[in-house]
């Protein structure tokens, strides 16, 4: 029998090497999908009917005070919208955040603003307190948002009136973030280049059956026919389920066209990188199959073997076309200026973040608002520990 010869064995090589190359290639396709999808946004993004506002009732629920907490809240009473109201609940009647709500009600008098100290025993806290809130609502539609986003005075217009259709059930909305500390400040970068890229990708791949926490917009009679927040309860990742769960029904997720604002504030590297595990976990167990196609997304790890395996063009391809996608989606769509002024991290940032993703594959414990989870199937919280 005769043996390989030289030839053969350069040939494996060179087929290796190629292969090598692939993941790049990949990579490359996908931030290719990243910059149409944000151009196709950006000249023509979502036209709904403005005349449209029912009456709202804005559910915020309370746990601990963010930063600018009481810039959030003035962004909300201050909308120019005909008729909403103000719901909070918070668990803890000594919640540090209460104050800025009694602050709010002394300098709006007339404006309707409740709290409620909410009791619960759901797994997810946050979900209990919002089924208790949805109790008090006197409007039609409901909004949910997380305690920290700031919104521009057009915001309840314009997330409002996709809900003129018949055949949308859920609203939500992009946002970037502010940050004061290095380590916030690449948790923003990764917001407006990993996180929303992913979202308009699979906004124009007619794949979008999930919420972002940033806005949730609903009629309640929707809410009611899934269940309530109740049918929630359990699962830890309460956006992707309330989406899922009314994507079910036969309706839509629909965008609006506006970009709200979080606030990270002073965060510290470990609260970061806690937290970013957190999410890529709860992603996992909710999305297994998206999370590990996200793989494919890390150009600059990818770019980096090409490079090795000396496919410079395919290293060049991708991580050009990386860095493009992510000035369109930060720059062009988001308008995240210190983003953009932090174009050089980038890479630092992906390397980063493959990290966070490699660690988020395994392990099935997270600590959320304090507690320690464990998760299940489908983000299932599972037990306490």
């Amino acid at each position: 029998m005769g043996g390989r010869g030289p030839g053969d064995l350069w040939c494996s090589v060179d087929f290796l090497v190629i292969w090598l190359a692939l993941p790049a290639i990949a990579a490359a396709a996908y931030s290719f999908l990243v910059i149409v999808a944000a151009l196709r946004w950006r000249f023509h993004p979502p036209h709904p009917d403005s005349t449209f506002c029912p009456p709202v009732s804005i559910l915020k629920p309370i746990h601990g005070r963010d930063p600018d907490f009481y810039t959030a809240l003035l962004s909300h009473v201050t909308q120019d919208y005909p008729e909403f109201e103000l719901i909070f609940g918070a668990a803890n009647e000594q919640d540090p955040a209460l104050a800025d709500i009694e602050r709010l009600r002394r300098e709006y008098p007339g404006f309707p603003i409740s709290l409620h100290i909410v009791t619960t025993s759901a797994p997810n806290a946050k979900t209990g307190v919002l089924a208790e809130l949805a109790r008090h609502a006197r409007h039609p539609v409901l909004l949910i948002n997380d305690s920290d986003i700031v919104v521009e005075r057009g915001y309840l217009r314009a997330v409002t009136a996709p809900l003129a259709s018949p055949k949308v059930g859920l609203v939500t909305c992009l946002y970037r973030a502010r940050a004061k500390s290095l380590a916030a400040q690449a948790e923003a970068l990764a917001i407006a280049t990993e996180f929303a890229p992913s979202v308009l990708v699979a906004r124009m791949l007619g794949n979008v059956e999930f919420a972002l926490g940033s806005t949730m917009v609903c009629r309640a009679e929707t809410l009611e026919r899934i269940g309530g927040f109740t049918a929630i309860a359990d699962y830890i990742a309460d956006d992707y389920q309330l989406g899922r769960h009314i994507t079910n029904l036969g309706l839509r997720v629909e965008f609006a066209p506006i970009v709200v604002e979080t606030d990270l504030g002073s965060e510290t590297f470990p609260e970061a990188f806690h937290r970013q595990v957190r999410w890529s976990r709860t992603i996992r167990m909710s999305r297994p199959g998206g999370y590990y196609g996200y793989i494919v997304t890390h150009a600059t790890l990818w770019s980096l073997v090409a490079l090795a395996a000396g496919q410079w063009w395919a290293a060049a391809l991708a991580f050009g076309l990386r860095m493009a996608a992510a000035l369109a989606v930060a720059g062009g769509l988001l308008k995240d200026r210190r983003s953009v002024r932090n174009f050089w991290m980038i890479p630092l940032r992906d390397l980063c973040g493959f990290v966070v993703w490699t660690l988020g594959a395994f392990g099935y414990h997270v600590v959320w608002r304090d507690r320690r989870l464990r998760l299940g199937a489908g983000g299932r919280i599972d037990a306490k520990t």
